[in-house]
């Protein structure tokens, strides 16, 4: 074990001896660990409509904010499956763990790869949108840890992982993605959608 994970780990201990002291917390962490990413998907939904007849670079800013965080997960599925390291139950059975209990791989922390994507993608699409974002990005990485879910590393290079492909994956693509908001937007169908309310 490297010195930074045994750093981690120390850190893990003493957050879940305080959350063992602090049985007030759990249930809404509880519900924020498993539920919260209904509140990605809901920032990220307010803002594809907010952007929906703005210009093809916006709307694609917006699209991207999605997709992006699509493509963060589905990348960190090979990373964790190549590092294979143990949740920290399964290294710590005393734990106290407030989640059901999984046999996927800890490292990086799905719920944050997802939420740092997350966040950089609506910071593209609106300031105010990307700052509660973040927000709702560290506090899903904290209480994954709260909950005995994952060490603290797993959360925090979740975080970067994710901010990471979305940060550099609009820089490649927004240019083939904007073109093809562009084209979408003569789809009936999107039209509709898209079309001013009179």
């Amino acid at each position: 074990m490297t010195h930074l994970s045994h750093l981690s780990d120390a850190l893990f201990l003493r957050i879940n001896a305080m959350a063992r002291t602090s049985p007030g917390l759990h249930a809404p962490a509880v519900a924020y660990a498993r539920y919260g990413l209904l509140v990605f998907a809901g920032l990220i939904l307010l803002g594809v409509w907010r952007r929906r007849r703005e210009s093809d670079r916006n709307l694609a800013a917006a699209v991207w904010a999605g997709a992006g965080t699509l493509l963060a997960v589905a990348l960190n599925q090979p990373v964790a499956a190549l590092v294979a390291e143990a949740r920290p139950y399964a290294v710590h059975p005393a734990a106290l763990t407030l989640v059901d209990r999984t046999t996927d791989w800890s490292f990086p922390s799905d719920h944050s790869v997802m939420a740092g994507a997350a966040a950089v993608g609506l910071l593209l699409v609106s300031k105010r949108l990307g700052a509660v974002a973040v927000a709702a990005a560290v506090l899903m990485a904290a209480t994954r840890v709260y909950v005995g879910a994952h060490y603290p590393h797993d959360v925090l290079v979740g975080l970067l992982f994710g901010a990471a492909v979305a940060g550099l994956g609009w820089l490649l693509l927004r240019l083939p993605l904007t073109k093809l908001v562009g084209a979408s937007r003569t789809l009936p169908l999107v039209d509709r959608v898209l079309a001013p309310v009179s």
